[in-house]
């Protein structure tokens, strides 16, 4: 088991994030022993595992007590602790607000994309779905179009923004459309962004541009979503 704890850390330093569906990051996620050694690795060298039941990756990220050590000493760090400029932040919240949202809201209604639910009577006792069966894309000129004219000029947005979110690995862009990248949903906190865009100023801008979030009330609330223990028993 050691050894293959040492694999699992090295590759998550190494490749950012992983696939739930990989064997060393499935037996992560129900095999409590192997979770409690992996986690006090982790946490000997300051991080942690992230992970959400409802993202198709895990990633590693700073343990919340080394925020301040490691990045306090940066004045940009007010805005973003991997250099992201306001502009490129902005247009990831958007991104995130866009895609996400409605991935959710098919997540926690059991719904593929096409599915309203009404042909399956028993779809709230499906497995959780994740992957490119909830997670829908964007086109890129229909942001372009909306978004370009306030975040700066169409070239602008999409050598400096997309080409940078895209690097980092919150988005991926493939023939004119931008999919969810393997951090989108496991970096950003679905817990803390949610309310405060479908009720917030964010809310109204992407109303006035066409994309209104989806409804409050097809969210599962934070007390009410799955632990890992029973998300991966839902996918098995």
């Amino acid at each position: 088991m050691e050894h293959q704890i040492r694999t699992l850390t090295a590759r998550l330093l190494a490749n950012r994030s992983l696939p739930r569906t990989d064997p060393l990051v499935r037996r992560a996620l129900v095999d409590e022993s192997f979770r409690v050694d992996l986690d006090a690795r982790l946490a000997a060298v300051g991080l942690q595992l992230i992970d959400n039941p409802y993202a198709e990756h895990v990633a590693v990220a700073l343990a919340g007590d080394m925020h301040e050590p490691v990045f306090g000493a940066s004045r940009e760090y007010a805005a973003s602790n991997i250099g992201l400029t306001r502009d490129q932040l902005a247009l990831l919240v958007v991104l995130w607000s866009l895609i996400i949202l409605p991935k959710r809201e098919r997540q926690v209604n059991r719904q593929k994309l096409g599915d309203d639910g009404q042909e399956d009577m028993f779809g709230k006792a499906a497995p959780l779905a994740h992957g490119e069966e909830v997670s829908g894309a964007l086109s890129e000129a229909s942001v372009l179009a909306d978004f370009a004219p306030v975040l700066g000029h169409k070239t602008y947005v999409q050598g400096k923004l997309l080409s940078r979110l895209a690097q980092l690995g919150f988005i991926e862009r493939r023939g004119g459309m931008i999919h969810e990248g393997p951090l989108l949903d496991v970096l950003l906190d679905y817990r803390l962004l949610a309310d405060r865009i479908i009720y917030g100023t964010l809310g109204e801008v992407l109303a006035q541009a066409g994309h209104p979030p989806p409804g409050q009330d097809a969210f599962t609330p934070a007390d009410d979503m799955p632990d890992d223990a029973d998300s991966e028993q839902e996918e098995s």
